[in-house]
């Protein structure tokens, strides 16, 4: 596969499995359009045109000509400069490494990250949230996460990586899409009962069972097992980051009984606690692994090998 092959391949799964459904993708890519087509020129030329083809700001190609043939990548969860410089040191033991493929977001797309959350709107929305209420709360959230993300060091890992002549890539929604698809699909066609039953539905899926041998697997951050499950909602799994913790009265008020995330601050607990929401923490790197494994099985049927680091864990379901 090419480069370009692999970045089309990626958004193209993205937006089969994006909540919105791809029909509403394509609405926002002609919001898009609209507005761009309404900006004065000088801003016309500052624009980012790929977010006119591309729905998720946070996942691009950092480095690297698109007709770049890639038959090895070192994908990871973060990558970083010491990420780039074990490429390196890889490919001069003999790894053939053309392309460096990280989870979340490095460069730009990191200080993009809150232009991907507004996705949480349609998803509480799939669950029952009004959809004015839903973009109500996330507002004060997204600007809260672009001025967290404001002063890292965005590029420096891009920085190694050119310097060191790697294409490098991240595909975070994408990514993160695949997971939400998964266990949706898995759920709906699971009767769970109580939160121990959603536990060890979970714990059938392998990234979370192996992730459980390093004390890292599914946990129960609020209610416990014998409490009854109600509606399950995989719902702090893809938009970029955690929402507001405001969101948990109105998902509680639209039935939701039990959310799935990949990770949840103390507040988010206490929300939950307080709305009598059962809150189920699946786990970070091995969710993100789960959506990583759906992308790199689909690459590996067309013949590239993968590398595993930086807390991927590697499950193929891929019969190449």
């Amino acid at each position: 596969m090419t480069l370009g092959d692999i970045y089309k391949k990626a958004i193209t799964m993205g937006v089969a499995a994006d909540p919105r459904s791809p029909a509403g993708v394509k609405k926002l890519l002609a919001r898009r359009k609209k507005e761009f087509d309404e900006l004065p020129k000088k801003k016309k030329e500052a624009y980012d045109k790929e977010d006119l083809v591309n729905p998720y700001n946070d996942s691009r190609i950092l480095l690297g000509d698109g007709g770049l043939k890639v038959d090895k990548i070192l994908a990871g969860i973060d990558i970083g400069a010491a990420e780039v410089l074990l490429a390196d040191r890889l490919n001069q033991k003999g790894a053939g490494i053309d392309l460096i493929l990280a989870h979340h977001p490095v460069g730009g797309p990191l200080a993009a990250l809150h232009e991907v959350m507004d996705l949480q709107a349609d998803l509480m929305a799939n669950y029952g949230v009004p959809i004015n209420i839903a973009e109500g709360l996330m507002h004060d959230r997204i600007g809260e996460v672009q001025r967290r993300f404001s002063p890292h060091n965005h590029n420096q890992a891009v920085d190694a990586a050119r310097l060191l002549g790697f294409a490098i890539m991240c595909t975070h929604t994408i990514t993160d899409n695949l997971v939400y698809q998964f266990l949706e699909d898995t759920f709906r066609g699971h009767s769970a009962d109580t939160v121990g039953d959603v536990m060890e539905i979970l714990k059938e899926i392998a990234e979370y069972r192996e992730a459980g041998k390093g004390k890292a697997g599914p946990m129960i951050f609020n209610g416990n097992e014998h409490n009854r499950a109600g509606r399950v909602a995989p719902l702090d799994i893809t938009g970029g980051t955690e929402p507001s913790h405001l969101v948990y009265e109105k998902l509680a008020m639209a039935g939701v009984g039990t959310i799935i995330a990949m990770h949840a601050g103390e507040e988010h607990r206490k929300e939950c606690a307080k709305y009598h929401i059962n809150l189920v923490v699946a786990g970070h790197m091995s969710s993100d692994s789960l959506g990583m494994n759906i992308l790199l099985d689909e690459l590996e049927k067309e013949g590239v090998t993968v590398v595993a680091c930086s807390g991927l864990i590697r499950i193929s379901r891929s019969s190449r």
